[in-house]
């Protein structure tokens, strides 16, 4: 951009970039329900045995197992007077889902899978609106005229200046240290 710019050309770029704004936020809306909904399908997908060389010789050779199993136990609870309707025996699925199958993992793999898209949209949020006070700022500057308005636009202070980093030493600075834990600490017994 040059310093030439007129009030016209800033302001129509202004709203350009609020505009631009608005319409990357919607984006990242849409982006958001998208990767939700792509996390949903993947949770949902089945696999069957037949889908696999492997598997369906595993599944095979645990049915042959099993009908020899369930012989066995008939013959037994024959011999024991067990009637066949109430004979116990062996029952062989194939879980198609993993641990998927399991309501309670499913909400806890999706309440997961939500706050770390719900996190990534307020991350591109925030970036977008940096993005944006940055190039309004940029315009802005350019129709500066006076040392003064410069100077002070130079002068704003950053966010990190704002809001330094916390260590853990920060923290237990604030905490007092109890007689117990102190003890503790350096083996004491009083």
């Amino acid at each position: 951009m040059n310093a030439g710019m007129s009030k016209g050309e800033r302001t129509e770029l202004g709203q350009l970039i609020r505009k631009q704004e608005r319409v990357m936020k919607a984006a990242a809306s849409e982006r958001s329900a998208k990767l939700m909904a792509e996390f949903e399908q993947q949770m949902d997908e089945t696999f069957s045995f037949n889908d696999d060389a492997i598997w369906k010789q595993a599944v095979d050779a645990a049915k042959e197992v099993m009908a020899q199993a369930n012989r066995d136990i008939a013959a037994r609870s024959t011999a024991l007077g067990i009637p066949p309707e109430f004979a116990p025996s062996l029952s062989f699925w194939w879980n198609d889902k993993g641990q998927n199958a399991v309501k309670s993992r499913r909400e806890e793999l999706r309440r997961i899978a939500k706050r770390k898209i719900e996190a990534s949209e307020t991350e591109a949020r925030t970036k977008i609106e940096a993005m944006s006070l940055s190039a309004q700022t940029e315009v802005i500057a350019h129709g500066m005229k006076s040392e003064a308005a410069r100077v002070f636009l130079e002068r704003m202070p950053s966010l990190d200046s704002l809001m330094p980093s916390v260590t853990q030493a920060d923290i237990s600075a604030l905490l007092p240290v109890s007689r117990m834990g102190s003890q503790m600490l350096l083996g004491t017994d009083s």
